[in-house]
């Protein structure tokens, strides 16, 4: 294994920003731990309420912003759940936030290892580095505070696309299937799938969508029954469009007009000029061996069509940032530094993120200046760009992980 420089002004300045990170960690778990496992809250209250015998999509919880929230997943994760809501509460909140932390050094580790390798480092090494880097973007605290299950369905989406995929396993599918199943916007990687020509892996990951969601529906008929005739299609139910936390397409025009509803038929436009163009763009990327940025990609594209998009929903920027940081490494002039910046910036950007640093309360009220506009729409606004502007690296230059 080759040592690692420790006298290089680029460990230096990377080891430095570590520690930064874990102190800003640590100063955000201490003192804005404002969220307290809010949505973690309503799933097992849910799911508690579903086994005293009542019909899982009718129980509401009220919130200050947005009014009535419910449990809005399908019967699928309801039944993943559900053993939780037998443990006490803080229990299941350790085991939450465990889960998530070693998701984010699992997927980390994929990411930055072949980068790592690259520069002489050792792989652990950079993962030291980077993870506490991760955990710091609005995303990952949100994910974290909420009580949320993103970083499962990045884990299971990740292992196909960058793991079993590259090593041919005849497994892979089943992990972005499951992950369908459980939250459904994952299925977006399903039609990755299909425009990058990874045919068996697309059918295995329909086959591995409908057995579980076969299975939740001979567990619990009657919930499977409210969901896709009827829960699914009342996007009121997840939240206010408006809310400046919906980092949507739709949440931007929202934003506009609030309070009005904005144009189906504008919204609708724009989700399919950018699923159109973003699935192009990430078929190219794919097929050019950059399952990265294909990942990255697809991520961002799904956030952007999504009626209702969360932040904690936005790890996707997490791969276009190791993107950016690989076309860094290749490049031989002064385009290396134009990359570390675009790098540099969009961490930034997810570090300050749209809803942790400023209380937009609850009105619903027009974005009316520019300055509004960039801030209430920074996730749309630099998914856009990224969407656009970030490079597709040859696969001899940034081998997957299964490569390794």
């Amino acid at each position: 294994m080759s040592q690692v420089r420790t006298r290089g002004p680029l460990v230096r300045v990377l080891t430095v920003l570590a520690v930064l990170a874990l102190a800003a960690f640590a100063f955000q778990r201490l003192m804005v731990w404002h969220d307290s496992f809010f949505d973690l809250r309503i799933y097992m209250s849910a799911v508690n309420w579903w086994g005293d015998g009542h019909d899982l999509y009718d129980y509401a919880q009220p919130d200050r912003v947005q009014g009535a929230l419910y449990f809005t997943y399908p019967p699928f994760a309801a039944l993943l759940l559900f053993p939780f809501g037998l443990l006490p509460l803080g229990v299941t909140q350790a085991l939450f936030t465990l889960g998530t932390v070693a998701a984010v050094v699992v997927t980390t580790y994929w990411l930055v290892a072949p980068l790592a390798r690259r520069q002489g480092w050792p792989a652990w090494y950079a993962v030291g580095i980077a993870a506490p880097l991760v955990l710091v973007i609005e995303p990952l605290r949100e994910t974290i505070t909420f009580g949320q299950i993103n970083m499962l369905l990045v884990v299971l989406i990740m292992l196909d696309l960058l793991v079993l995929g590259p090593r041919g396993s005849k497994w892979t599918g089943v992990g972005i299937g499951v992950a369908t199943a459980l939250k459904l916007i994952p299925g977006l990687f399903i039609v990755y799938l299909l425009v990058t020509r990874q045919w068996r892996a697309a059918f295995t990951a329909m086959g591995a969508a409908a057995a579980v969601t076969l299975l939740a529906a001979a567990i619990a008929p009657r919930a499977s029954w409210d969901f896709w005739t009827s829960e699914l299609w009342n996007t009121a139910r997840v939240g206010r469009l408006d809310y400046t936390g919906n980092q949507s397409l739709q949440g931007l025009l929202a934003r506009l007009v609030a309070p009005e509803q904005p144009a189906k038929w504008l919204w609708l436009l724009l989700a399919v000029a950018a699923l159109g163009f973003g699935m192009w763009r990430a078929a190219r990327a794919g097929l050019a061996g950059d399952a990265v940025t294909g990942l990255a990609l697809t991520g961002l594209v799904s956030g952007l069509i999504s009626p209702i998009t969360w932040p904690h929903h936005l790890y996707w920027f997490v791969p276009a940032i190791v993107t950016l940081l690989a076309a860094a490494q290749r490049a031989r002039d002064g385009r290396r530094w134009g990359w570390l910046a675009f790098a540099a910036g969009t961490y930034a950007v997810c570090v300050v993120g749209v809803v942790s640093v400023v209380d937009w309360g609850v009105a619903a009220v027009p974005t009316d200046t520019v300055g509004l506009f960039l801030a209430r729409n920074a996730y749309v606004l630099l998914s856009l760009v990224l969407l656009v502007f970030l490079p597709i690296n040859r696969s001899r230059d940034y081998p997957t992980s299964g490569a390794i």
